[in-house]
């Protein structure tokens, strides 16, 4: 019979999180493995786009060609590791949850790796084209001769598409945090304020260094959060209509 989440000494608890964090990283290098054989048909795909057919991609450095297939490998990994890791993070947490908090929470982890791959698609279909067109049609008024590397094109693809596609999880996350009743929407609103200069803020330091592409990603952000409030206050109405049927089963004469 496993011990509860609060009779489990400081020892046991760091035992616990250290075995989590052995099989997330099993999985993780197991996805690194398995992506380095699918990373060529992706990098091929990815170099086919339309945006990258009008200029040529060069190597300026030996290792660049296998800094991409890691790059692309690792990517891949993390899509493979994300809804393992917080199945694992439930794990380690469901102990001290009520059961109607663990199975709950539980139901969130499929959706985790959907919002996940939506962030990507959004990122690398809508954003990342809007952006590299903007980048060049400036160099191109500037009168600069285009020279672009391989592991620039990349970095500045995944500069955008990664933090997206995580920052997704932003509804979610408010979902489980309203579940558990640490955040509501009365509490979202009245710091939306201050939600709205840190998602700025993000937005500037993960994208590259021009207005058009902080311009892209603040905007859906700021609807990401209030998609979320407007999540939270679903959830928090089905937890109000609970608590008070719950009351009124309570308060009935017997």
């Amino acid at each position: 019979m496993s011990l509860g989440f609060e009779e489990m000494s400081v020892v046991d608890h760091l035992t616990e999180l250290r075995k989590r964090i052995i099989y997330v990283l099993l999985v993780f290098v197991g996805g690194l493995v398995g992506g380095l054989f699918c990373a060529k048909s992706i990098y091929n795909y990815l170099i086919s786009a339309d945006l990258a057919q009008g200029f040529v991609l060069h190597a300026f450095s030996f290792w660049d060609g296998i800094g991409m297939y890691m790059k692309i490998s690792m990517a891949i990994s993390l899509v493979i590791s994300i809804p393992f890791i917080v199945y694992q993070l439930w794990a380690f947490v469901s102990p001290g949850l009520r059961p109607e908090e663990r199975k709950a929470t539980l139901r969130y982890v499929p959706y985790v790796f959907i919002l996940f791959l939506l962030g990507v698609a959004f990122a690398y279909y809508v954003i990342f084209p809007m952006a590299l067109s903007f980048t060049i049609s400036v160099t191109r008024s500037m009168g600069l001769e285009e020279t672009y590397g391989i592991a620039q094109y990349f970095s500045f693809m995944f500069s955008l598409v990664l933090p997206m596609a995580i920052l997704f999880e932003l509804p979610l996350l408010v979902m489980f945090l309203t579940k558990l009743r640490i955040l509501n929407p009365l509490r979202l609103r009245k710091m939306r304020r201050y939600a709205y200069f840190v998602l700025v803020f993000i937005a500037v330091v993960i994208t590259p260094p021009d207005f058009i592409s902080d311009f892209l990603v603040t905007i859906p952000l700021l609807v990401l959060y209030e998609f979320s409030v407007l999540l939270s206050a679903i959830v928090y109405r089905k937890q109000l209509a609970a608590d008070t049927e719950r009351e009124a089963r309570y308060t009935q004469p017997k």
